[in-house]
Parts: structure tokens; sequence; C-alpha cells
């Protein structure tokens, strides 16, 4: 599971010499800003999140909701055998709990230091270093794909993502995604009281960027409304069978960002996108 971010997905670590704004950023800039980022900031990461993640759970977003009770891809006895993507796999956790539930999976991440983390941690994962947007498979390989907060929230342009999802998929296949939830754009990424007041235009499209002093990107993320994520799923060739917005669950105590059970208790967090592949 990938997450970061200064304003909304949990970014612990932006580079200190980084000038946070919000201006455009297109695919190739936003795809050059990941693969940089999350490569000089894995290890810190995976130090800082990896007790929380384990080593072969499947975890959904910072409430810590886990595909072993949610069953957002189906039973687990359902996956036996079943060809599995995992997109912005970071060090492959979710792919090793698929695996351990008799799935084949294949996890893809864009970063070379993410995916060196999932080999120090181990399995037999094939693991895949390739941007989403172009996705290095034939059609219809597999019959499931999944990401944890991997890729989505920082491509410029979902429904290409989308497109090659569906591409790759079977007929009938699940795509199951999730995001930080777009109302949290509005707030201040700040855990405590002080991240409860609206400080921003929920409708403000404008990517989140931080930039070096020659104003090139080394972080990008983009903001999509609810209706604009529902649009892009459809674009992509999909059908909606669900939007799973998880509640915070009394067990969790842990502050992750902008992430806290203060905030998890009034306004959602993460939003998880069901969707099947549509004929």
């Amino acid at each position: 599971m990938n997450q970061e971010y200064e304003h909304e997905v949990p970014h612990d670590s932006v580079e200190d010499e980084a000038e946070a704004t919000r201006r455009d950023a297109g695919d190739a800039e936003s795809s050059r800003a990941s693969r940089g980022w999350w490569d000089r900031n894995a290890d810190e990461y995976q130090s800082d999140h990896g007790s929380f993640l384990g080593d072969d759970r499947f975890v959904w977003g910072p409430e810590g909701l886990d595909e072993a009770e949610a069953g957002l891809l189906g039973p687990a006895s359902s996956l036996k055998g079943l060809d599995v993507l995992e997109i912005g796999a970071g060090a492959a956790q979710c792919s090793r709990w698929l695996a351990a539930q008799g799935a084949r999976p294949v996890a893809l991440d864009l970063s070379h230091r993410q995916l060196q983390h999932a080999l120090r941690i181990g399995g037999d994962v094939p693991l895949v270093e390739a941007d989403a947007g172009a996705l290095p498979f034939r059609d219809g390989s597999f019959d499931l794909a999944c990401s944890a907060y991997g890729a989505v929230p920082f491509v410029a342009d979902p429904v290409k993502v989308f497109r090659e999802v569906r591409r790759v998929l079977r007929p009938g296949g699940r795509w199951v995604f999730s995001v930080t939830h777009p109302i949290r754009w509005a707030f201040p990424d700040e855990p405590g009281p002080e991240g409860l007041s609206i400080a921003a235009s929920y409708f403000d499209r404008t990517p989140y960027v931080e930039q070096d002093e020659q104003g090139r990107a080394v972080y990008v993320e983009h903001h999509r409304t609810i209706g604009d994520r529902v649009r892009d799923v459809v674009a992509g060739g999909f059908r909606l069978l669900d939007l799973v917005e998880p509640e915070w669950p009394a067990w969790n105590n842990q502050e992750w960002g902008g992430w806290s059970p203060l905030r998890g208790n009034l306004i959602p967090g993460t939003a998880i996108f069901v969707c099947e592949r549509a004929e």
C-alpha cells in the first residue's frame, strides 16, 4: 500500500527544500515526481508504517480495514487460483496476503526502492516495475486487480489507468481501489482539532505539488471529487458496484499524517471503489 501526502494522503516526510503549491502537473511530470519521491522515501515509509501494514496483510487504508474481513475482492475462499494484479504495491504486503489465500498475484510498482523492500521481506510473489498507465501485460491476463492507495491518487489521467486495467482484466473482472476520500481535500492535513475546519474549496481540482528551487515537481497528487471518480470509473470501462467509506474502528488509536481517531470519527478519510469490468 502506497500512501503519502502533505495535504491528504499521509505524507510524513516532505522534502526539506520543497515548496508546497497548487498548480497544474501533467502525466509525465507527475510520473517522474512519484518515482523519485518514492525511491527517496521508501525506507522511511516502511520503517514508520511497516508494523501497521504487516508483511502479509491486506489493509485498505489508515483506518485499518482489512480485506480478510471486508471481502471487497470477493470471499477469501473464492480467490484460490485467480490471477490478481496489485497496482502500486509498495512492498507487496497485500500481494502476500493474496498468495496466502491461494491466488496468483503480481505486484506492480513505479518505485524501484519500494520493490527492493518487497524483496527484503520475501515471499514468492512476482514483482514488476512499471507505470500504471502502461501496464506491461497482455489483454485479459488477470481475473482481479486491486490498489490500496497506489497509483490512482498520483496520476494526472486516471481514466488512462482505468482503461489499462480494463484491458488486462478478463470479462467480468473486478477492480477495487482505495484513495483519500475527496472531502478531505477541503480540510487541513492535521490530526487535531485544527484539522476540522474547512480551509479550501472541495471543488478546486488544482493538483497539490511540492517543487524544488528550479520549479521541478518532486511530489504531485491529484484531487478528484466523488462525482469525478464515478465518471472516471465509467469512462474507463467499468461499472461501479459499491463505494465503501470505512469508519474509524475503536481499536485504532494511531495517527498517520492527517488521519487520527478524532477526525476519523467525524469525517471519512478513505474511499474504496468496487468496480466490475463492463463488457
